[in-house]
C-alpha cells in the first residue's frame, strides 16, 4: 500500500529527470564558456567550443543514421577527439566503443562485429591495424570510416574511410538539439575486457554508473573546480575511469598527450601546471626514475591516482621526493574502473616509509556512491570476519557496476550471482573495513594496467609444434608490474630455444601479451595430470627476462 507521502505526489519532469554525466558539459559550457578546456599541442579550445563541436558531432552521427542503440566505435589516442566522443556519441542515444589502441587486427575485427558498430573513428597512427581489422571483419553491415587529422602527428597517414573527422564534424548543426537518454539505464559506453577465457567479453556501462563514478572521482580525489588533469592514462581503459566526464564536471583542462613517456609528461606537467594525473605504476615509475636535472622545476602538490598494482614503498618514498600526493585506488572493466580507494588518515604521516606503504599497499574502501564493497565468503556468501586474516572474493554492489556482458547472459549471470558483482580476487579486510588483495584471479595477469588472459596465452604456445605442454603465469616486473611467463615443456628430442618461443608469439599475439620469460622442464602436475600453476609461482623469481 502507498503511505502518505506517495499519495498525490507524482514523479514528473519538474522534480525528476535522468542521471547522465552528458549534463556536465551542458553545464560547463554554459556557466564557463570562456574557460580553457582543450590543450593538444599548439591546439587550445575552450569550453563552448567543445560542446559546440560535441553537438555537431552528433548532428553529423544523427544524419548518418546513428541513433539510439547503436555502436559507433573509435580507435584514437588521448586527443581532442577522444573527449569529444565522449559527449558527442552518447548525445545521440548511441553507445561509444573505446578500442584499445594496444590491440591486434583480429582481436578488434571480434569486437567491431560483436558490437555490431555501425561507424568508427580512427586515427592515423592506428589506420594500418584498423584497415587489416575491417577486412577481417564477418558482418556485411555497412561500416562508416572517419579519418582524423592531427597536426602532432608526425607519422605515415593512411586514408582509410570516406571523410575526414573536422570535415564530418563541420557537417552538423552547432545548434543540435540533442537528448538526454530516455532512461538512465541506457547504454552510455561499451569496453572489451579480455577475461579468462575465449573472446573478449563486452561490458556494458549505463548513464547512471558513469555519472555516479565520474562524481566520485572528484569526491575521492577532492578535485577542485578548473583542475588541469593530464591524459597519461588511456581513454580506451574504462573510458579513461570516467575521467572525460569528471573533469567536464569541474569545468577542467583537458591535457592531451599522444605518447606517455617521461620527458613528455614532465614537460607537460611544467608547461602547463598540471595538477591531477592518472596511471599504472609503470607511469609513476617513469617519472620517480626519471633523472633529476629533468625533473628540475616541477610543481609541488600534483596529485596522482595509481592503480594496477599496490604502489611500492620506493614509488611512495620516490613521489614523496618529488612532491606529488599520491592515491591508491582499485577496480576493474565490470566497475567503471577504480571503485574502491585508499583513503590516507592524517596519523600515517607520523609512520616510517615501510609502514605508510603497507597501509597505502590495501585496495582500501568503495568509492563515495558505491552501494557496497566487501570481501565475501564466495560458498555461503556471507562478508568474512574483519581480521585481516580470513580469506574470500572481492564483491561489489551498488551504482557503478556494469548493466552486464554484451550477449553473454552466461556470463552475466556467472558474476551477478547472489546479488554481488563477483571479482574472482581473493582478499582479506582488516578490522578499519580496509580491503587487501592476497591473490588475483589465477588466469589474470596485469601489466602496464592491460589484463592478459594467461589461457589465451596458453593458447598461442601449445600451437607451437614443439610444446608438450605449457602454462603461464604472472611474473613480478619493476617497469610494468608483471609479465608473462611462460613454463613449457617441449616434446622429446625438441630443439627450439626461448627466443624461438617468443618469436612464435610474436606472430600471434599483441606484444603486451608476449611472454618475457622462457623457462623449459617438465611441468608440476596432480595425479590427474592438471597443472600446478600454483608451484610455478614459486619459479617465477628464477626464471631469466628476454628481451623483446
Amino acid at each position: 500500500m502507498p503511505g502518505i507521502f506517495d499519495q498525490d505526489l507524482p514523479r514528473n519532469d519538474a522534480n525528476y529527470a535522468q542521471l547522465s554525466p552528458l549534463s556536465f558539459i551542458e553545464r560547463c559550457a554554459e556557466v564557463y564558456p570562456g574557460r580553457l578546456a582543450i590543450v593538444h599541442g599548439e591546439l587550445r579550445r575552450n569550453w563552448g567550443q567543445v560542446y559546440s563541436r560535441c553537438r555537431q558531432l552528433a548532428s553529423a552521427l544523427s544524419t548518418h543514421g546513428i541513433a539510439r542503440g547503436d555502436t559507433v566505435a573509435v580507435m584514437l589516442p588521448n586527443t581532442p577527439p577522444m573527449v569529444e566522443a565522449h559527449f558527442g556519441i552518447p548525445m545521440t542515444g548511441a553507445v561509444l566503443n573505446a578500442l584499445n589502441t594496444r590491440l591486434d587486427p583480429e582481436t578488434i575485427a571480434f569486437m567491431l562485429d560483436h558490437g555490431e558498430a555501425k561507424a568508427v573513428i580512427v586515427d592515423p597512427e592506428f589506420a594500418g591495424v584498423m584497415k587489416k581489422a575491417i577486412a577481417l571483419r564477418q558482418s556485411t553491415r555497412p561500416l562508416l570510416v572517419i579519418d582524423v587529422d592531427d597536426a602532432v602527428y608526425t607519422g605515415t597517414v593512411e586514408k582509410i574511410g570516406s571523410i575526414g573527422y573536422d570535415e564530418f564534424v563541420a557537417s552538423g548543426d552547432v545548434n543540435f538539439a540533442w537528448q538526454m537518454p530516455a532512461d538512465e539505464w541506457d547504454a552510455i559506453a561499451l569496453n572489451y575486457t579480455s577475461g579468462t577465457t575465449g573472446n573478449p567479453k563486452g561490458v556494458v556501462y549505463h548513464h547512471r554508473g558513469a555519472m555516479a563514478n565520474a562524481i566520485s572521482n572528484i569526491l575521492e580525489w577532492d578535485m577542485p573546480k578548473h583542475a588541469i588533469y593530464l591524459w597519461t592514462l588511456p581513454m580506451f581503459h574504462c573510458n579513461g575511469w570516467c575521467f572525460p566526464w569528471t573533469i567536464a564536471a569541474r569545468a577542467g583542462v583537458n591535457v592531451c598527450l599522444r605518447k606517455v613517456e617521461a620527458r613528455a609528461i614532465i614537460d607537460s606537467i611544467k608547461a602547463h601546471g598540471v595538477t591531477h594525473y592518472c596511471g599504472a605504476p609503470i607511469v609513476h615509475g617513469l617519472l620517480v626514475n626519471a633523472p633529476d636535472e629533468m625533473k628540475q622545476g616541477m610543481p609541488q602538490g600534483v596529485k596522482a591516482m595509481v592503480a594496477g598494482a599496490a604502489p611500492p614503498a620506493s614509488m611512495i618514498e620516490g613521489m614523496e621526493r618529488m612532491g606529488f600526493d599520491l592515491t591508491h585506488v582499485y577496480g576493474l572493466t565490470e566497475v567503471y574502473g577504480p571503485a574502491t580507494v585508499c583513503p590516507k588518515h592524517d596519523e600515517w604521516n607520523e609512520l616510517d616509509i615501510g609502514e605508510r606503504a603497507r597501509l597505502n599497499a590495501r585496495q582500501g574502501v568503495r568509492y563515495h556512491l558505491q552501494r557496497d564493497a566487501r570481501v565475501m565468503d564466495a560458498e555461503t556468501m556471507q562478508p568474512v570476519p574483519l581480521d585481516g586474516e580470513t580469506m574470500g572474493e572481492i564483491m561489489f554492489r551498488g551504482n557503478i557496476t556494469m548493466k552486464g556482458y554484451l550477449k553473454n547472459r552466461a556470463a552475466t549471470e556467472e558474476a551477478f550471482a547472489g546479488g554481488w558483482f563477483h571479482t574472482g580476487d581473493l582478499a582479506v579486510q582488516y578490522p578499519d573495513g580496509y580491503i587487501k588483495i592476497k591473490d588475483r584471479s589465477k588466469d589474470i595477469i596485469i601489466s602496464g594496467g592491460e589484463n592478459i588472459s594467461s589461457i589465451e596465452v596458453e593458447d598461442v604456445l601449445y600451437r607451437h609444434p614443439d610444446v608438450l605442454a605449457a602454462a603461464v603465469v604472472a611474473r613480478p616486473d619493476e617497469r610494468w608490474g608483471e609479465t608473462p611467463c611462460a613454463f613449457v615443456e617441449l616434446k622429446a628430442g625438441a630443439t627450439t630455444r626461448p627466443e624461438d618461443i617468443v618469436a612464435h608469439c610474436k606472430k600471434h599475439l599483441a606484444g603486451f601479451k608476449v611472454p618475457r620469460a622462457v623457462v623449459f622442464g617438465e611441468l608440476p602436475k596432480t595425479s590427474t595430470g592438471k597443472i600446478q600453476k600454483f608451484e610455478l609461482r614459486k619459479l617465477v623469481g628464477s626464471a631469466t627476462a628476454i628481451d623483446i
